[in-house]
């Protein structure tokens, strides 16, 4: 349960449309242009953060507390199964939050907070797991979620539990109901697995202390550092965005779960951004992200990531705009890290298996070729790190109390496996410790850590060789190659076309002539998946690693994904849209480009105070 409230508090989240448009972007994408301060919080905050970080540590607070939620689950069990229909499995999943967040700009800040915040999902299940509420289009009935008190009072606690069970009881009810007269009159589905998989409960009590918050002043002062950095350049748009955030997280279920965890996120996202002269909006991002606020990143760090930025987006600001093109590709690791993710990583998420609205790729698949046999891919969330880069993808137990497990999704080539929450699909039924959801939402099958490897590769400098012998062989006057990426979405249902778009920032001619490449903008790559995935050539010898947030109809989860250079034999790219506002006529203010004064001695090696 990694980060649960975390991602809801993150403001530049990308907006989705359920099932249908499944989505993946940059942990640093657009943050808020308003400006709101919270100072007078302060003293408030420093007192949450030192009470906050002791309650979340086990101790005889939280067996306290832990108590509470179970004394309230069992006895709304015990009084519900009086009722007809009656529950048959019953959850709370409470998340204790701990957050700290500052944006900066220009040597400023728009916006500090530090917040304290305990939120409950309560689960209802009614019928029995061949046919309960949840089925299909009533999902969304098997689940109410609300705000609990923050003290850990068990009259307060125990009365909110009640009236939000209640409130799930209602909903849950009515919508057995319906699914009952709806399954009565309409045809059978082709696949007519469970709505819920019966498994093993699940115990687990993690005992260790999350870090402690950063004193919010001194993150203060290194948001004005760090942003002050682009006073050196002519970009018109620039924020930094510092987050903190410690999690503790409760699920209980009547079937004898217990699972408490700790997770803790620290990020440093910084983004700049201008406008070419005909209007095209142009955007890079730099993500630092760990577990630990001592290891943010120092000043020399920083600066190097702004003068990469700036540098990026004066030459896009200058590079002539892509024309459509179908040829040969070569994709970065973290390029073609997105492309997996998009084009397969949904696909094989285990409820895009079922159903009548679902296109299902894959289903019929399985121990089927789908990819070169080079290739193998595996999601496995119970990796931390992979090549000393944190994944964003880790977590020890998944959102239904499940424990994460290694998936081997393809193997040589073959499809073995899909990634599965507690919703059964035909031949498929058991969770394999995939089952995710922001806050507030019902879990699904969904990735973590999705990582494609190769049995047959060459060094990078070769592969590059071999994609302009490629160019040469098709007789095209050159291919693209696509160094960075910005995110991606995926269409999945039937009735729209199963397609793919990932979204290039820094796209290269490589030409076949031995001129020197050049950069172009305004390209999206498309196609759909059966076509494009055949299309894979060779890899190289080098994995990248790529973290960000995927939206989906269970919401909006952390992930990864890693994957080596990859060369594609053909790959189609269309012009972006883009809009028609003028650059600033105005000059920037004078001195603008002085450097910052920093108060109250902040760290210069950059970490926490």
């Amino acid at each position: 349960m990694n980060s649960r409230k975390a991602v809801l508090r993150l403001r530049f989240l990308v907006l989705f449309l359920p099932v249908i448009l499944l989505t993946l972007i940059l942990l640093t994408q657009s943050a808020p242009a308003h400006a709101r301060t919270s100072d007078a919080k302060n003293a408030k905050a420093k007192k949450d953060q030192k009470s906050s970080s002791a309650a979340a540590a086990a101790g005889p607070g939280e067996a306290q507390l832990l108590a509470i939620f179970e004394k309230e689950l069992h006895r709304g069990q015990t009084e519900l199964s009086k009722l007809d229909p009656a529950p048959y499995f019953v959850s709370y999943n409470i998340t204790d939050s701990d957050s700290l967040a500052v944006i900066g700009t220009q040597g400023g800040i728009l916006t500090s907070t530090h917040d304290r915040e305990r939120v409950a999902d309560v689960s209802m299940r009614i019928g029995k797991p061949d046919l309960d509420n949840t089925h299909e289009r009533d999902r969304n009935s098997g689940i109410t979620s609300g705000a609990l008190p923050l003290e850990n009072d068990s009259d307060a606690i125990a009365r909110t539990l009640w009236h939000l069970t209640y409130e799930e009881y209602r909903k849950a009810s009515k919508a057995y109901t319906n699914v009952k007269t709806k399954t009565a009159v309409r045809a059978k589905d082709e696949d007519e697995s469970p709505d819920f998989s019966v498994e093993k409960p699940s115990s687990y009590i993690d005992t260790a202390a999350p870090p402690a918050m950063p004193d919010q002043k001194a993150w203060e002062d290194l948001a004005r550092r760090y942003s002050a950095a682009f006073r050196r350049y002519q970009i018109q748009e620039s924020l930094v965005y510092i987050y903190g955030g410690n999690d503790r997280s409760y699920l209980i279920t009547t079937e004898g779960t217990k699972i408490v965890t700790t997770d803790a996120i620290f990020r440093v996202m910084i983004e700049g951004e201008l406008l070419a002269d005909d209007g095209m909006r142009l955007e890079r991002a730099e993500t630092f992200q760990y577990s630990d606020p001592s290891k943010l990143p120092a000043q020399a760090e920083v600066d190097a990531a702004v003068k990469k930025i700036a540098d990026d987006l004066n030459a896009l600001r200058a590079a002539p705009l892509a024309e459509p093109f179908s040829g040969p590709a070569l994709l970065s690791g973290r390029a073609a890290a997105v492309f997996f993710h998009e084009v397969l990583g949904h696909r094989v998420e285990g409820q895009r298996q079922k159903g009548r609205e679902e296109g299902q790729t894959f289903t019929k698949k399985v121990n089927e070729k789908i990819l070169p046999d080079f290739l193998s891919v595996t999601d496995d969330p119970t990796l931390r790190t992979l090549g000393g880069t944190e994944l964003s993808g880790y977590y020890r137990y998944d959102d239904e109390g499940m424990p994460a497990e290694r998936v081997e999704v393809v193997k040589d080539g073959v499809l073995k496996n899909f990634l599965m929450g507690r919703m059964p699909v035909k031949n498929f039924g058991s969770s394999n410790g995939h089952g995710r959801a922001q806050a507030g939402k019902m879990p699904v099958g969904r990735q973590g850590n999705l990582i494609v490897t190769s049995s047959n590769t060459v060094p990078d400098a070769q592969l590059r060789a071999r994609f302009i012998a490629d160019i040469k062989k098709q007789g095209k006057p050159y291919g693209l190659y696509f160094e960075d990426i910005e995110g991606g979405f995926t269409l999945t249902t039937r009735d729209l076309p199963q397609a793919f778009q990932v979204l290039p920032v820094m796209v290269w001619r490589v030409y076949a002539d031995g001129r020197p490449d050049e950069l172009v903008r305004g390209v999206d790559i498309v196609g759909t998946p059966l076509t494009t995935l055949t299309q894979i050539e060779a890899t190289g010898d080098t994995t990248s690693v790529f973290n960000g947030i995927c939206g989906a109809e269970s919401g909006s989860v952390p992930v990864s994904a890693a994957a080596p250079m990859i060369l594609f034999s053909d790959m189609e790219v269309q012009k972006r849209k883009y809009g028609d506002t003028r650059p600033p006529i105005l000059p920037p203010p004078p001195g603008a480009d002085q450097p910052v004064a920093v108060k109250n001695g902040a760290n210069e090696k950059g970490g926490a105070q």
